[in-house]
């Protein structure tokens, strides 16, 4: 069963519970989703693309709660934190950090970086090393502090 296929699944079941907050977070994915098969022309799209769908709605997620809780709306927070939950569910366990220090450090390794020049070669190539199980900011933290002490 594709990722895609899942969440079709988890919508039936969803209508079925009556679980409002997950049927609408579900379906703004299943929108995201249908937007992009539309603009690759794709009958349907593979789970990485899809797992990238659920990544941009993830951060998006979080700077909306950053945002909420700054403007003193713990109602809004709640609800997009609860959102939040659901979304991730569908993405893989994040690496742990020894294991993305290696990744890292391969990916220096790899593109032959000397410094804070190489920064975009080096997390392009960790970021494909990761698939999506390691968080962005977290990644970019590590390849920042790594390619600091090259120089």
């Amino acid at each position: 069963m594709t990722l895609a296929e899942k969440i079709d699944a988890d919508i039936k079941e969803a209508m079925k519970a009556r679980d409002a907050i997950k049927l609408s977070t579900l379906r703004m994915l299943k929108a995201g989703i249908k937007n992009l098969e539309i603009e690759k022309k794709a009958e349907k799209l593979e789970d990485k693309d899809v797992m990238g769908i659920i990544a941009r709605q993830i951060k998006q997620h979080r700077d909306s709660i950053d945002g909420f809780a700054k403007g003193n709306r713990q109602d809004l927070v709640d609800k997009e934190t609860a959102e939040l939950k659901i979304l991730e569910s569908y993405m893989p366990k994040m690496m742990p950090a020894d294991e993305l220090k290696a990744i890292v450090k391969s990916a220096i390794a790899a593109v032959g970086a000397k410094g804070r020049a190489d920064m975009g070669k080096v997390m392009k190539t960790a970021m494909e090393e990761a698939k999506g199980a390691a968080d962005g900011k977290m990644l970019s933290q590590m390849v920042s502090e790594e390619l600091a002490k090259l120089g």
